[in-house]
């Protein structure tokens, strides 16, 4: 074997990274010149898609270098801690998983995931779990509300196996991020996806019994049908990274339709006279609910630049 060997991270623990090379996963751990090279704004140099080398030689195994990455998904590490936490990199799309209820739907939940994607520019459906708890038109109403955007929504009650193989087709052959709360139903997607599914955490070397094994990122598991996933844990709050306010309203496409007939071209869409978004809304053309996690969003965005146009710093790259 090569001393220098490519491989992609499908899991990362606390102090370990599980990278698969081909020949099986390997535990290795980030060399401390990945974290020196950081950008400030940056928390963590390797996420769960990253394609890495290994230097095999060494006990333990190094993770060496990080390749370009062709996308990566990211979020505010914490109220406490500004920089960028990047979960998961280089994936074909996400699927945030919600429930319809138990517990009940969450549009600003779900609201800021989309928004999120949309900055990282990661293609999005949204599955609608557990539709046998549904009361009314409460499955129609959600989904009026997002394909309006557009997106996709798919329905799915996992425990009576209705949606998986639309689910699973949208699966085959990609990278799939799937990404909910806990309790949807996740897991049970999972396993009706693919019966028989092994979820749980092997037993490591001895080395690495020295340290904690909570995975605090996320991990991609190899569906037989010819796809992969990456299960996220859950995450309570979901922040946008350093996302100003005239961008922030790109990533509601929906205001898209409306936004040529505001008075001015830089109308952020909250107090401004005249704002043809605004007045969509109060016609019942835009989804109040949308409209409301688009202003919890503006609350935290950064204020443009007032003496340009411009942001004061672009988008990612």
């Amino acid at each position: 074997m090569s001393r220098f060997v490519k491989g992609r991270v499908v899991r990362l623990d606390a102090k370990v990274c599980h990278v698969d090379t081909g020949d099986g996963v390997h535990l290795a751990a980030p060399r401390g010149a990945l974290f020196e090279q950081l950008d400030a704004q940056m928390k963590n140099p390797v996420a769960v898609g990253d394609w890495v080398y290994l230097d095999m030689e060494g006990d333990p195994v190094s993770l060496v270098e990080v390749l370009e990455r062709e996308n990566y998904l990211g979020r505010t590490a914490s109220s406490h801690d500004p920089r960028e936490q990047v979960l998961v990199a280089n994936v074909d799309q996400l699927l945030v998983i919600a429930s319809v209820a138990k517990p009940k739907f969450s549009s600003v939940r779900t609201d800021r995931i989309l928004a999120a994607c949309e900055w990282h520019q990661i293609p999005t459906a949204l599955v609608l779990n557990k539709t046998d708890l549904a009361r009314g038109e409460d499955v129609e109403a959600i989904r009026s509300t997002y394909e309006q955007i557009p997106l996709d929504v798919l329905e799915a009650c996992a425990t009576r196996g209705e949606g998986i193989e639309q689910i699973r087709e949208r699966l085959r052959g990609k990278v799939t991020v799937m990404y909910g709360a806990s309790g949807v139903g996740k897991s049970t997607l999972l396993n009706a996806l693919q019966p028989g599914l092994d979820l749980k955490v092997r037993k490591v070397s001895k080395y690495w019994d020295a340290g904690k094994h909570t995975t605090t990122f996320s991990h991609m598991i190899d569906l037989e049908f010819g796809a992969q996933v990456i299960d996220t844990p859950g995450i309570r709050v979901f922040r946008l990274h350093r996302v100003h306010h005239s961008e922030l309203k790109g990533l509601f496409a929906e205001f898209a339709r409306f936004e040529a007939d505001c008075r001015f071209p830089n109308c952020v869409h909250d107090h401004e006279p005249d704002c043809a978004v605004l007045a969509a809304l109060e016609a019942g053309a835009l989804p109040p609910s949308r409209y409301a996690s688009y202003l919890e969003l503006l609350l935290e965005a950064i204020p443009d630049d007032p003496l340009g146009d411009e942001p004061v710093e672009a988008g990612p790259s």
